[in-house]
Order: structure tokens, then sequence, then C-alpha cells
């Protein structure tokens, strides 16, 4: 077989036999990438060896994994979460590299080596963090988000470290220097370039109606701006983010997930492949106990300091020691700070090789991680999270994601009508209650493509969207919009900037939670105050009638803040014109 294609075919055949596999025994997907890169690598059968060209472009899956993130996080969601990303970000690096630094001297390293080796350790890996919250479904819960929030602040952070550690070696003057004017400017070059180029750019690919050139376009995007990183020595998954985040709130958001989602699965799994090749097993072999005891060493004292700080993160009991084995992993970033400290001469010789190989065997082992962090939390914390229920579909025409107030009423009164219903929860208190009272709801999130598919959703006709959480709401509807497009979506919105949201998704059918029972409690008021009960009723459908148009008006501008308040005043100024002409008002005296 010729040699450019042995490669590939290599690499699926294993990822084909071993992750599958691998799920099977309820150890993950990336510990089956990890095993078959060993297995194929130079220190196992020997089938690929040019593992270091492979590793370079299997860095593109990281970089296309960040982009995809960056999009899912719009500019509004991110300055929300700044007190998580930056204060729960500094504390972890703070705490997790004072702790390993502290560590590592007592093994016997000078001071500035351990620190580097601390600070190094202290970072975790995007790609398998993000891939076993995926595979485990914390994406969405406080543990999950937390993680994700510090992964930001450890990727912004990997920066300055990298021009730390030249500075801390013997050789720094030697070096080439961080050029922060260079790195400014390829950051503003990506502001730019989105604010003037990326959306009319996408705008006249799209135009020509050729899914494949859109998807080139895509890539290009992608790689292009992680390329102009690389001129200013930063990160390629930062600039990709940064590019991510910048398009989140174009229109062009979901063709540009769905187009580059297959290349970000392969890619990935190319990643996790090549680290599994890139593993030393022979010095693993040559002292065994020494580099088992480092990694374990590493990840335990890691994981306490990670389920300690979890303490003080908006993270339940229950979920700490699940929040600390997501990370307690070593990062991807670390081979880099490591391969920098090397030519700094920052660290000794044997350790050059050691921490490198403690570093790609934890990412082996954070399936057993986060296994062991599910015993601690129920050791510590009583029952963990119990399994998603087995749904049996009885031919369903209704399906009601959310069984809070709101899913409650609306599935009495389907059930009422004779309407066949399926209905899927995930807060387990809630389910236990309502099934008291003889309610059929499944326990899971309806998030979940698998669960939507389960409830047959390709055979139903309606689905309910109540759930409550505004980011899971949209979540859903963008997933029922992508795989079920024949689904008719009925979905409960907690405000007007859900509402927008939701007709941006093409959604139709919406209805505003509190909107009709404020404007009976209004009408009530008024009747009240004294006004009768004839004009109290006018007052209520006037107000509805209006609040409409007013929304209508403002849908087309409900990004753009100035407009929104100009029209916003301006519907205020036409109510009370409106009322006035009426005859609507209480009156004198009473």
């Amino acid at each position: 077989m010729h040699d450019l294609l042995l490669t590939p075919v290599v690499f699926l055949l294993t990822a084909v036999l071993l992750v599958p596999l691998a799920h099977r025994l309820g150890l993950g997907a990336v510990l089956g990438y990890l095993l078959g890169g060993c297995i194929i690598g130079p220190w196992g059968l020997a089938i690929v060896k040019n593992v270091e060209v492979i590793s370079h472009v299997a860095e593109i899956g990281v970089v296309l994994m960040l982009f995809l993130i960056g999009l899912e996080l719009q500019p509004r969601k991110l300055l929300e979460m700044r007190t998580i990303v930056f204060g729960g970000g500094s504390l972890q690096m703070a705490a997790c590299g004072a702790v390993l630094a502290a560590g590592i001297a007592l093994a016997g390293l000078p001071p500035v080596a351990a620190l580097v080796a601390g600070l190094a350790l202290s970072l975790s890996s995007t790609a398998i963090a993000v891939q076993s919250m995926q595979e485990k479904h914390l994406d969405n819960t406080p543990a999950g988000k937390n993680a994700f929030a510090i992964l930001l602040f450890q990727d912004m952070a990997a920066i300055p470290l990298l021009v730390l550690v030249p500075l801390l070696g013997a050789q720094a003057g030697q070096g080439e220097g961080f050029d922060w004017m260079r790195a400014t400017a390829a950051v503003a070059a990506v502001y730019l370039l989105n604010r003037y180029a990326m959306r009319p750019a996408l705008r006249l690919i799209a135009g020509t109606r050729l899914r494949e050139i859109f998807t080139a376009f895509a890539l290009l995007l992608v790689l292009g701006i992680a390329q102009l990183m690389t001129l200013a020595n930063l990160s390629m998954g930062l600039g990709a983010f940064l590019a991510g985040v910048l398009l989140a709130r174009s229109e062009y958001r979901k063709a540009l997930e769905t187009d580059l989602e297959p290349f970000k699965g392969l890619l990935l799994g190319l990643f996790f492949t090549s680290v599994g090749m890139s593993m030393n097993l022979g010095l693993l072999a040559a002292a065994p106990l020494t580099i088992v005891a480092l990694t374990v060493g590493y990840m335990a004292l890691k994981m306490l300091t990670l389920g300690l700080i979890a303490r003080v993160l908006p993270i339940a009991a229950v979920q700490r020691w699940p929040f600390a084995a997501l990370l307690a992993q070593g990062s991807e970033f670390a081979f880099v700070v490591f391969a920098v400290a090397r030519d700094a001469k920052v660290l000794p010789a044997p350790w050059n090789d050691m921490l490198p190989l403690a570093v790609a065997l934890s990412m082996a082992l954070t399936p057993l991680a986060l296994a062991a962090g599910n015993r601690l939390a129920k050791a510590f914390h009583g029952t963990p999270p119990r399994p998603v229920d087995v749904i049996e579909p009885d031919g369903a025409r209704v399906i009601i994601a959310g069984f809070g107030r709101v899913g409650q009423i609306v599935g009495r009164m389907l059930t009422a009508s004779g309407i066949k219903i399926t209905v899927l929860d995930n807060d387990p208190d809630l389910l236990d209650t309502v099934r008291r009272f003889g309610f059929k709801v499944y326990y899971g999130d309806a998030t979940r493509l698998d669960l939507l598919k389960a409830a047959e959703a390709d055979k139903a006709i309606l689905l309910v969207n109540a759930i409550d959480d505004v980011d899971s709401n949209l979540k859903l509807t963008d997933l029922v919009r992508s795989h079920f497009p024949h689904l008719k979506l009925l979905c409960r919105a907690r405000d007007v900037t859900h509402v927008f949201e939701l007709r941006s998704r093409g959604v139709e059918l919406i209805e505003r939670e509190t909107f009709e029972s404020a404007l009976v409690i209004a009408e009530i008021a008024l009747l009240q105050m004294g006004m009768d009960a004839q004009t109290a009723e006018l007052a209520r459908n006037r107000f509805r009638e209006h609040n409409y148009a007013t929304l209508e008006a403002l849908f087309p501008h409900f990004r753009d803040e100035t407009k929104r308040v100009s029209i916003a005043q301006a519907a205020r100024e036409a109510l009370s014109q409106s009322f006035q002409q009426d005859g609507i008002k209480v009156k004198d005296g009473e």
C-alpha cells in the first residue's frame, strides 16, 4: 500500500475498532483513541512513524473545536461569565500551580524549575475536558460550566506563561522575546476583519449557493486566523476562539457550525491518537514506578486542590469531585511549555522526558479519574446523579420538554383532551413528586439528541419547549430545528430578549411565561382603583395589541441596544396617546 494511504487507513481502522470497544466498556472515546495511538505508534507496532507531522495536523482539531465553542459563546454571555472566568480561573491556576510546584520541589527539582513545572501542570486539556463533559452530559451542569470557564482562562494564561519561561532560564538573554505590539496588532486585525470583511465575504460566498465552497471558505477562515496568530507568537486556539466569539452573532453561525462539526470530530480523534503515539513507553518500561508515582501523585494533588477550590465556586457539593476530575489531567499546551523550558535550560535532563510522559499518561487516565470523582461524590455527598430513564414509545404525538409550573398545566390540558404525550425533565426531585400524582414523566436531558430520538421526535407532530433555563431552551430549539425540521415548536419564553432569540431561529409559536398573567393582574389593579370593568378590559386588550406591535418594530433591531431604547421610548409615548384617545383613565377622585 502507498505510504500516503497507509497512515489514514491505519488511523481509521484503529478508531473503528478501539473507540466503540472503549465506549462499550464505559471508558470513553478519548481513551480509545489514546490506546490506539500507543498501539500503532513508535513504541507499539511502529506502523506509523511520522508522529510529529501527524501531531501538527491533529492540532487543527483543537483549533476547530475552540472556534465552534466561540461560536456558541456570544460576547454578552462571555461578559456574564467574567467573574467565573477570571476569578475562578486565576484562583485555580494560582492554587494548583503553587501546590504542584511545592510537590515537585520536594521531589528534588530546583525552585525555578519547580515553579515552571507546577504552572505547566496546572493547565488542563481543553480537548479532553470538553469531550468528556459532552460524553458524560456534564456540559450544562454547574460543574461543566465552571470547568469550561476555567479552561477559557487557562487558554489566555498560557500565553504569558510562555513569555515567562525563557525569562527564568539560564539563556533568557538569548531568547527572541515576546512582541506585545505584534500580538496586539494580530488581535486587532482579527477584530477588524470580522467587522469589515468576514461577514460580507460570508454573504458573498453563501450567495453562490455552492455548499462545498462555503465549507471550504469556513475552513479557510479558521485556519487563516490560526496562522495569523502564530505569526504573532500567539496560540492558534486562542485566535480561533476569538474569531468564533466575534462571529457568534452572525446570521451564518449555524451554517458554520454544521459545516465544521464533522471535521472537528475527525481531527480531534487524530489529535488524541497522536498523543498516544507520542508517549515514550520505553521510559515507562525503564522506570515504571517513578513514572506511575509522578503521574498519579500529580493528578491526586491537582484533583484534591480542585476539590477544595470548588467549595468557593457556585458548584453543588455532589458535583465538586466530578468537576475536579474533569480538570485533573495535563494540557496539550504543557508539551509546548516543557519544550520551551528545555530550550531555555530550565528543566534538568531527566525531567525533560518524564514530565511530558506524565502529562500524556494523565490524559489517558482521565476516564478513570472521572470514575474516581463519581465514587468520591457518592462517598461524601450521597447518591450521584441518577441515570436517564429508558423511554418506552407509545405513539405519542406531542413531546413536552420541561415539566415545571408551565409544562404541568400544558400536559394536564392535553391529556384531559385525550392526546398522548411524552414528557422529559431532568429534575429528579420534581419527577418523584409528579409521579406520585400519576404522571408518566421520563428523567433525562431533553437537549440530548439520543433522548429525542428515543422519544420518537421523528414521528411526533409537536414539541412543547417548556424549559425555564434560557440557554437550555435555546439549545433544544437549535437541536430540533437541525435534526427534526418537520416538528412544530411551541416555545415558552422568559422575556422579550428570549422571544427575539427564538424568532431569529425561525420559531413562530412563542408564549411569554408571565405576559398574560401580568395583564390580568394589571386589569384587576385598575378595577380596584375604581375603573369600570368594560374600560379595564379595553385597557388590557389595547395594551396587548400595542405590545405585539412594538415587538414587531423592535425585532429587526433587537441586537442594536441604542435602536431598541429609542423604539421603546417612542412606543411608551404612543401607548399613552392611545389610552387618552380611547378614554382609558380612572376618573378623578376615584
